[in-house]
C-alpha cells in the first residue's frame, strides 16, 4: 500500500491504571497527541478522559481483547501511529517456590501480550509508512537481582524483541525505542511484594528468603538508598514523549540516577564480583 500523506500519529499506552502509564497518557494528550489510554478495567481509566484520552479496554493476556482494541483505534484513527507498551509487573521469589501457572503469566503478560499487539499494529504503520514501537523495559534488563529471576528474564525477552524488530522496521520508517527506567516510585514495588506474599509458601525452604526480597523491594521503592536516586512516573513520561517527538530517537533511554548507577556498576564488574556484591544485600537461601 502506497504511504499516507498525513500518516496518524495515534498513541496507544497500554497499562494506564497507574503509574507510568497513567502519566504518560496524561503527559501526551495535555501536549496534543491523540491519546488511547488502555487497562483491563476501562472504569479505572475514565477520569483520564478528563484530560483528552480516549479510554478502551484492553488487557494484553486476551487476543480478542487486543485486536477490538486495535480495529477502534484504526476506525477512528486509521492506524496506530505510536504504540507504548508499558503493560508489566513482577513476579518476585525464589525460582523452585514460584508456581509454573504464576510464570506463565508473567510472561504473557510482560513478553508475550506486547509482541502480539506489536503484531498487531505494524500493519497499519509499514502501510502509512510512519510508526513509532516504545517498549518499556527495565534497568534490569542488564542484570539480575536474587528473587527476581522471572521478572528479569522478562525484561532481557523484551530487549532481544526490540533489538530485532527494529532492524527489521527501520525500512518502513518504524522506530523501536527501550525506556529503561530505575526506580520509579510508583505501585509498581508494593504490587510486587503482594506477588510474593500471594505466590509462594512463606514455610517453605525459600521462605525466609523471599521475606528478606519483599523487604528489600519495598526499601528500594519507599525508603531505602535507591529510592533516593530514582523518580516519579512523569520522569518516564517525559522521556517517552522526548522519544517520540524527536526525528531520530535514541535506541535506548535510561531514566533516573539509579539506573544510571546500577547498570554502570554491573558493567564493571565481573560475574564473581556481582554475586559477591549480591551476598552483602540479600539473605541466601540455606544460610543462617
Amino acid at each position: 500500500m502506497p504511504e499516507q500523506s498525513h500518516p496518524s500519529k495515534a498513541v496507544l499506552v497500554t497499562g494506564c491504571s497507574s503509574g507510568i502509564g497513567r502519566a504518560t497518557a496524561i503527559r501526551l494528550a495535555d501536549r496534543g497527541w491523540t491519546v488511547y489510554a488502555t487497562a483491563r478495567r476501562v472504569a479505572s481509566i475514565s477520569d483520564l478522559e478528563q484530560h483528552g484520552c480516549r479510554a478502551l479496554q484492553l488487557d494484553v493476556t486476551d487476543e480478542d481483547s487486543m485486536q477490538a482494541a486495535v480495529a477502534a483505534i484504526e476506525a477512528q484513527s486509521g492506524a496506530v501511529g505510536v504504540l507504548v507498551n508499558n503493560a508489566g509487573y513482577s513476579q518476585s521469589g525464589a525460582i523452585e517456590s514460584i508456581s509454573m501457572d504464576d510464570v506463565r503469566r508473567q510472561f504473557e503478560t510482560n513478553v508475550f501480550g506486547l509482541v502480539r499487539l506489536t503484531q498487531l499494529v505494524l500493519p497499519g504503520m509499514r502501510a502509512q509508512g510512519w510508526g513509532k514501537v516504545v517498549n518499556v523495559s527495565s534497568m534490569g534488563a542488564n542484570f539480575t537481582f536474587p528473587g527476581g529471576g522471572f521478572y528479569h528474564a522478562t525484561k532481557y525477552a523484551l530487549e532481544a524483541i526490540s533489538d530485532a524488530l527494529r532492524f527489521e522496521v527501520r525500512g518502513f520508517g518504524i522506530d523501536v525505542v527501550v525506556i529503561q527506567p530505575g526506580v520509579i516510585r510508583t505501585s509498581f514495588g508494593d504490587t510486587a511484594v503482594a506477588a510474593i506474599d500471594e505466590g509462594t509458601d512463606a514455610s517453605g525452604p525459600y521462605g525466609r528468603f523471599n521475606a528478606s526480597v519483599a523487604t528489600a523491594t519495598h526499601d528500594a521503592y519507599e525508603s531505602g538508598p535507591l529510592a533516593r536516586l530514582g523518580g516519579g512516573p512523569d520522569d518516564v513520561a517525559k522521556t517517552i514523549e522526548r522519544a517520540i517527538t524527536t526525528r531520530r530517537p535514541k535506541i535506548r533511554y535510561r531514566v533516573t540516577p539509579s539506573a544510571h548507577l546500577l547498570v554502570t556498576q554491573r558493567a564493571v564488574m565481573t560475574d564473581g564480583m556481582w554475586d559477591r556484591f549480591l551476598r552483602t544485600q540479600f539473605q541466601q537461601p540455606g544460610k543462617e
